[in-house]
């Protein structure tokens, strides 16, 4: 005696699962396209134009994937298809993931100034000599912009101060470079009172350019520190940010 032919399942029920899987590899493109901008950038396949592209699009796809996401939690629960509604719930949680550093990072560029050029001593900044020259061939140029930009850090950044420590000069340079290897950061001079270096931002590869200068205090030894971007009119407080854990770092290795 032959079976009966099971049920097919009805087309209409095929479209969550169908809906689920394209949300699922719209949310991986994007992925793929917002993580590989920055490595795009930094080995010089891309040009910033075409990286920043590639983080729009891939924002647009995460965006459309979300939108999916949520056509496909509604159908799932109304078909009772908990499989769908399953992908559905993980696209929603991974484009959240996916968004929320560039979110936060449009979040700190709105509440910071747009400067770039940070210093403990925004009366007399210590200066580039080492990197003049890599300096002077960047958009940002080589030169202190000046009073502008001292108001907004100092209305922006007050805990931006330098730090006077209690030990001998030869000391506190032995420490400075030892906390500037600890970081990962390019030496590119050190002298008696002064240390030159290059820091990157990890994703994009950002270059980022550091002076520290030793002075005598009456305390000791004065540590005065300039962090300044080559490229970008804003650093969205990462160069302040930088000296603040620098010498933070420095204090704790000298105590």
């Amino acid at each position: 005696m032959t079976k009966p032919p099971s049920p097919q399942q009805p087309k209409g029920d095929r479209w969550p699962k169908i809906l689920a899987w394209l949300s699922a590899l719209a949310l991986l493109a994007a992925l793929l396209l917002m993580g590989g901008a920055g490595p795009a950038y930094r080995t010089e396949l891309l040009g910033l134009g075409g990286a920043f592209s590639l983080l729009r699009y891939g924002a647009y796809l995460a965006v459309a994937a979300a939108t999916l996401g949520v056509v496909v939690l509604v159908v799932s629960t109304i078909t009772r298809r908990p499989g769908a509604g399953i992908v559905a719930v993980s696209v929603l949680v991974g484009t959240a993931a996916l968004l929320y550093m560039p979110w936060q990072q449009w979040q700190r560029a709105q509440q910071v100034p747009v400067i770039h050029d940070i210093t403990t001593d925004t009366q007399n900044p210590p200066t580039f000599d080492a990197l003049r020259d890599v300096r002077a061939s960047a958009p940002n140029g080589v030169d202190y912009p000046g009073g502008e930009t001292a108001r907004k850090q100092q209305d922006a950044y007050p805990e931006v101060q330098p730090l006077v420590v209690a030990a001998p000069l030869s000391r506190v340079l032995s420490a400075v470079q030892s906390e500037v290897e600890s970081a990962g950061w390019q030496i590119a001079a050190v002298s008696d009172r002064t240390l030159e270096a290059t820091a990157e931002t990890r994703w994009f590869g950002f270059k980022d350019d550091v002076v520290i200068r030793l002075s005598d205090a009456e305390d000791g030894v004065r540590v005065d520190m300039r962090s300044a971007s080559r490229l970008g009119a804003s650093d969205v407080g990462t160069n302040a940010r930088r000296i603040e854990d620098f010498l933070d770092g420095l204090e704790e290795r000298l105590e």
